[in-house]
């Protein structure tokens, strides 16, 4: 099994359920199929951004958004063929089938300029809160998408 593969399967499990320590993810990726140790599951949670939090009834492992929008990015930016706006909205076209998920990242973002997105195959409108942030808005999403990515 991979690498990608158990950490899809971490993610997975830490957004079921409340794992509260080391252990307790160690047995449900053992049920999965992955034998893994601590240091291995340690560097995982370190490389997804996940962290134990010490809310509600007893201490559990959440990922936090801002790491997420950061695994997200490269993968999210690589399906993304071109952009181009007029004075009233932003048109992003990707690679079939990938407009949904660039949408979904950009729904993410929750940028006050925008008042929403909408997907089709491989075309999707990003529509501005007023005309006068639209080219903010194509310079913001170009380097989120683009230019951003290492």
């Amino acid at each position: 099994m991979t690498k990608t593969a158990r950490q899809f399967a971490i993610r997975e499990i830490i957004g079921a359920g409340s794992i509260a320590n080391q252990d307790e993810l160690r047995l449900a990726l053992k049920r999965r199929g992955f034998a893994v140790t601590q240091a291995t599951l340690s560097r995982d949670l370190r490389e997804l951004g996940i962290a134990r939090l010490s809310g509600g009834n007893r201490p559990h492992y959440a990922l936090q958004a801002d790491a997420e929008k950061e695994i997200l990015k490269p993968i999210v930016g690589s399906q993304v063929l071109s952009m181009k706006a007029n004075e009233s909205m932003i048109v992003i076209r990707t690679l079939p089938a990938c407009a949904n998920v660039v949408a979904e990242f950009i729904d993410t973002l929750q940028q006050p300029d925008i008042i929403g997105t909408l997907a089709g195959d491989n075309t999707l409108l990003v529509i501005p809160r007023t005309q006068k942030h639209t080219a903010h808005l194509l310079t913001l999403l170009k380097d989120k998408l683009i230019e951003g990515q290492t």
